[in-house]
Formats: structure tokens, C-alpha cells, sequence
């Protein structure tokens, strides 16, 4: 999952997540129903589109290991040029035209050429283009956070805020979030105690880097016979990579461990794999996180709260950690009977199929889809045949278009990293206004990341001078690529993660 504190640039991937048994169940029928009601959704192709031409986006696509670093570089000389002239105005002389405008378009107009440099560690077919946005990265992330410490830059911004010269509610919000951020990194502290917040800042930013980059970095495999594999269908195996002995290799991305949880009869099996998932990066990644808890805390000590939980929620909707606690033992205190009466029974399933061997964690996902078969008559595997993927994506684009009143169309020729990835344009169905764009790579490979996700590529934003930019997203999937030259058959649970995701978009 991507870090809490680069939100903006990675959107959090979703979950594994497992419902109460109605929520598949209808979720099932609705589905099935746009299956049988719903022809595949004519895309209109433009033919001779090409990438380089799309207006209103800057996002660039296909940079190679050493055009990187280059514009990272260039990222970071045209921000401190826009600072520093940021910071040069008397306070004073301080306007919405020489102060915040200037900050504003600049982020505007970085965002997507940020992005150009470090998307590829996510995506890219070459190792050397994933390591070099790595170091993009983190450079560029370092520079970020430089730029939100600066006490110049500060000093300005505030005496723009304290003449209360709005130019609207947008632009109020804009600079209240800015001093929030400057404040947030003790800018309005003394000196001392300044310099020993910037210093925790950095130290949690390159280790909060450094836990999520070993576990993209984690290669981990289990290694097993078939026959410890019973229950998982013939086309997943066929997927699956053989080591010299013969055995399956199963790997602890999202899709396989899922299929594992959810289909493996072997209980044995299940255990290995949740384990070893649980375990992951468990050597390399304890002490980091260890010294990422002291040195959160001590920095939120330092800001004036009691604790990090305190500072991380103090800009969102639930303000403070009581406020959480409350929420969620209201919930607990709603669903416990009806939990446990749900445990009990899946418990009981599991001492008729296994015996006394205690319930875990790696059961219940197995458990569940059994109790569906037996209480609904409903076979998740049999229900694959009707959730090709390209039904599927017909279905969802179907009722998304329907939803919001809006107009797909595959932009055919558009330039992407690797042959699977679909380019879309999204206009509003009523005016034919281009809304913005996303790209689909929906199908696993070698060196990319291993979660679903989506990923904002481009804000939507007009400039000054009439400039007009458009929202562009990502989204990451995992599926199988086709087989054989059958369309590629989802799992109910993929295709309840691709209706989500595709929310995002």
C-alpha cells in the first residue's frame, strides 16, 4: 500500500476485503443481470489518435532511465525559482498575484510532470527506468518537503493571510491549507526546536521510503506440490511458475495469495501462505518500523500533540483519536452478536472438514465462500464463466457512464508502456466537453507493482492565462493475461475490487 504521507502522489490501493454473505450475494445478481441484459458497450475508437496530441495533458509517458533524472532536476530548479520569488516580496508589497497565484500554478503545472518521474517505478517493463524514478523520487520528495519548511516563503504567506484579501472560497481554502502545512512543520516554533522537527521530518520520510520500498522490492516465494494446491482451478496453475523440481511457485502478490485464501481445500496450505504474506520484508522491515513508531511520536510531541495519532488526524473528518474509537466501538458494539454467531458457524464447518485444528485468519476467507455455496447454492468458481474481462469492463464502464452522464472512448493509438495498457478519453454526455483521461493496465507482469491501485496522474486545473489542464488516472490491476486466446475469466472478488477501483477513477 502506498505511505499515508504521499498520498497525494499514490492513491492507497484496496484491501482484501470480504463482506457479509448478502453483499456478494446481490452484488452477484446485479451483475448477472447486466450480463444477460447488457450487450458488450460499443467503444468508439479514434484511430489515428495519437498520445502526443491529447489537449490538456502534460503527463509524459515512456521516459527513459537517464530522461529522468533530468526532469526531476528541472522540477526542482523551476520550483525554487517560483520560491525564492515567493519569498523576495516585501511583506508589504504582499498580493494574490505575486504570492499565492504563483504557488498554486506551480503545483498545478508539476504535478503531472512529478508524476511522469515517478509512476514508472510502478509500471515500467525495464528495471533500470523503475530504479532511476526510485531515486526521482525520493529526490524530488526531498525537495517537497524542503519547500513546505522554508521560513521565508512562510513569513510571506502569512502576511498575505493576515490581510484577509480573498479572492474567493477556493483561494481562501488554498492558503489556509498552506499555513497549515508550513505549520505542520513547526515553522511557527522557535529555532531549536524548528531544527529537531525538520530533522525527525526527514528521518521518517526516508524511513517510511525504505519500508515501502522493500516491500515492492519482495520476491518472496512458496514453493508447492500440486496435490497441496487441491481446489484451486486448472487455468490459475497454469499461471503459475514451476521450479527445476517440479513444484508450483506461488508468490506473495495480492492475487495469488488471495486465490490461495479464498479456493485452496488444503488448510495446511492456506497457513503457509498467510503466514508467509504476514511475514513478508519481516527481517528487513521490523526495525524500520520501529524506529519509524519512536521517531513519529517524537516528532508529534514536539508539533504540541500527544501523540501521532493526534497530529495525522487533526486535518481530516474525524479530528481526533477519540473520536475514531468511538465510531468504531459503536460499530463493534452493533456487529459482535451477529459476528460471532458467523465465527461459531464457520468454525463448526471447519472441525467437519479438518478436525480440531484451531480456526485462523487464513480460514476465513475460504469459510465464507463455502457457507455461500451451502446456505445460496452459490459456486464463486462456476460464476466465473460469466465475468470475462472485457464483459466485465463493459459492464462497469456501462454503469458508470449511465451514473454520471458521460462518454467513453478508447483512445486506440495512444502511447503507453507496455502493449495490455488501454488509454480512455471521458467526456460529459450532454456538451461533449472533454472531462480528462485514464489509463487501464489491468493484467500482471514481471517488475510491476504487485497491488490493485489508482493513481492520479494530472490535477484538472486552468491557469492565468486561460491554460487548461485535465484530470488523468491510473488504475493498477493484477488479473491474469489471456490463455490460449480465451478471454481472461475473473473471480467475483476482482470483479467487486475492479468496480471500486474503477469509483476512484
Amino acid at each position: 500500500m502506498e505511505s499515508e504521507g504521499n498520498s497525494e502522489k499514490k492513491l492507497s490501493s484496496s484491501k482484501l476485503k470480504k463482506g457479509s454473505n448478502i453483499i456478494p450475494l446481490t452484488g452477484a445478481a446485479a451483475l448477472l443481470t447486466l450480463a444477460v441484459s447488457l450487450a458488450i458497450t460499443a467503444i468508439n475508437k479514434r484511430r489515428n489518435s495519437k498520445r502526443k496530441d491529447l489537449p490538456g495533458c502534460n503527463f509524459r509517458v515512456n521516459l527513459s532511465a537517464s530522461e529522468i533524472p533530468k526532469l526531476a532536476d528541472r522540477i526542482i530548479a523551476k520550483s525554487k525559482e517560483v520560491h525564492d520569488a515567493v519569498a523576495s516580496v516585501p511583506l508589504d508589497k504582499v498580493t494574490y498575484k505575486n504570492v499565492i497565484s504563483p504557488l498554486a500554478e506551480l503545483e498545478a503545472q508539476q504535478f503531472p510532470l512529478v508524476q511522469s518521474c515517478v509512476v514508472p517505478k510502478l509500471v515500467s517493463t525495464s528495471d533500470k527506468v523503475r530504479k532511476a524514478s526510485a531515486e526521482a523520487e525520493k529526490k524530488i520528495d526531498a525537495h517537497i518537503s524542503s519547500c513546505s519548511k522554508r521560513e521565508d516563503v512562510y513569513c510571506v504567506v502569512k502576511a498575505f493571510a493576515a490581510k484577509g484579501e480573498w479572492m474567493g472560497p477556493e483561494a481562501r481554502h488554498y492558503v489556509h491549507s498552506l499555513m497549515k502545512e508550513f505549520e505542520r512543520n513547526g515553522l511557527n516554533l522557535t529555532a531549536t526546536k524548528r531544527e529537531e522537527v525538520q530533522r525527525l521530518r526527514a528521518q521518517i520520510d526516508e524511513l517510511s521510503f525504505q519500508y515501502v520500498q522493500n516491500l515492492n522490492d519482495d520476491s518472496t516465494s512458496v514453493l508447492f506440490h500440486e496435490n497441496e494446491l487441491a481446489g484451486l482451478p486448472a487455468e490459475f496453475l497454469k499461471t503459475l511458475e514451476k521450479a527445476e523440481n517440479g513444484m508450483f511457485r506461488v508468490t506473495l502478490k495480492s492475487h495469488h495469495v488471495a486465490a490461495v485464501l479464498e479456493l485452496c481445500k488444503i488448510g495446511k496450505t492456506r497457513r503457509l501462505v498467510a503466514m508467509a504474506y504476514g511475514k513478508r520484508c519481516g527481517k528487513a522491515n521490523l526495525s524500520v518500523l520501529e524506529d519509524l513508531v519512536h521517531a513519529r511520536h517524537k516528532f508529534a510531541r514536539l508539533l504540541g500533540y500527544s501523540n501521532y495519532a493526534e497530529y495525522a488526524l487533526n486535518p481530516r473528518m474525524a479530528k481526533t483519536p477519540s473520536k475514531v474509537l468511538e465510531f468504531l466501538e459503536d460499530i463493534s458494539s452493533s456487529l459482535s452478536d451477529l459476528a460471532n454467531k458467523e465465527l461459531a458457524m464457520l468454525k463448526e464447518l471447519k472441525k467437519q472438514d479438518e478436525g480440531e485444528l484451531p480456526f485462523g485468519v487464513e480460514d476465513l476467507l475460504y469459510y465464507v465462500k463455502k457457507v455461500e455455496q451451502q446456505e445460496f447454492d452459490l459456486d464463486l468458481g462456476a460464476l466465473k464463466q460469466y465475468f470475462p474481462v472485457n464483459l466485465v469492463l463493459s459492464g462497469i464502464f456501462k454503469i458508470f457512464q449511465d451514473l454520471f452522464g458521460l462518454r467513453f472512448e478508447e483512445i486506440a493509438d495512444a502511447d503507453a508502456w507496455h502493449s495490455d495498457v488501454r488509454m480512455f478519453s471521458v467526456f460529459d454526455l450532454s456538451s461533449g466537453e472533454l472531462l480528462g483521461y485514464f489509463y487501464l493496465d489491468m493484467y500482471t507482469r514481471e517488475g510491476k507493482y504487485g497491488q490493485t491501485c489508482v493513481v492520479a496522474l494530472q490535477n484538472g486545473s486552468v491557469a492565468f492565462n486561460g491554460a487548461r489542464q485535465v484530470p488523468l488516472a491510473l488504475l493498477i490491476s493484477q488479473l491474469q493475461t489471456d490463455i490460449g486466446g480465451i478471454p481472461s475469466l475473473l473471480r467475483f472478488t476482482e470483479v467487486v475490487s475492479l468496480l471500486h477501483e474503477f469509483g476512484h477513477v
